[in-house]
């Protein structure tokens, strides 16, 4: 009951049809352009938390553990 290979391409052909070549190119070069910039920010944030932990600083907006002196 799964959707065959002629059920994809008639959906490909009324997408087409509805929206167009290049609008669809369109959608997908933002898509790939998204994907490609979260890319990056997924990679620099962590290079920023591995940067953090090895200097043993909280990054902005980070809850940190407090010893019991700080609280007092």
């Amino acid at each position: 009951m799964g959707v065959s290979m002629t059920q994809l391409l008639i959906i490909l052909v009324i997408v087409i049809l509805v929206f167009g070549t290049k609008r669809l190119k369109n959608v997908g070069g933002d898509l790939g352009e998204a994907i490609k910039s979260f890319r990056g920010a997924m990679k620099e944030g962590s290079e920023d938390k591995k940067l953090a932990e090895k200097d043993d600083e909280a990054l902005e907006g980070e809850a940190t553990k407090q010893s019991e002196k700080d609280q007092a």
